[in-house]
């Protein structure tokens, strides 16, 4: 006996068979993007740091916390902050390049390829001085006469 075919259904929207395509928990419907990372400008670090300062002030209990849950940070951020601060004032809060630091800045990358290249020109200046200093020895015994330059060529 014949097995009985499936038949196939054309008229199944698009939206079903990506539907079907996810799965039976639908996993990729239900998860979210991930946050990206927050990213405080200076001004923004002063502020909140000013602004825990005046919390301090009040004396009011848990201000601090609160103000730290308001701006949704911790406060290990902003004893870092405050310790930049105190460090290199405005300028320590400035946001830093990521990654490892670079050894040399550019005009010292500069000065330093200019100090080999100047190695270079004044080996290649000691052998053709050296090689001058042959050719006149050859011709001294030899008893050939050397030409003899003008000085204003």
């Amino acid at each position: 006996m014949p097995k009985p075919q499936v038949p196939v259904r054309d008229d199944v929207p698009a939206s079903e068979k990506r539907q079907r395509a996810l799965g039976a928990s639908g996993a990729a419907v239900e998860t979210t993007p991930r946050r990206t990372r927050r990213v405080f400008s200076a001004a923004e670090k002063l502020r909140i740091v000013k602004k825990a300062d005046a919390c301090l002030a009040s004396g009011e209990r848990g201000a601090v916390e609160t103000m730290l849950r308001e701006e949704g940070i911790y406060s290990s951020l902003l004893s870092t902050w405050r310790a930049q601060l105190n460090a290199r004032g405005t300028g320590g809060l400035e946001p830093r390049k990521v990654g490892r630091k670079p050894k040399l800045d550019a005009n010292e990358r500069r000065n330093v390829e200019l100090l080999k290249r100047n190695a270079i020109l004044e080996r290649k200046l000691h052998i053709a001085e050296a090689i001058i200093e042959l050719q006149k020895k050859a011709h001294k015994i030899l008893g050939i006469a050397l030409p003899v330059l003008d000085e204003e060529t």
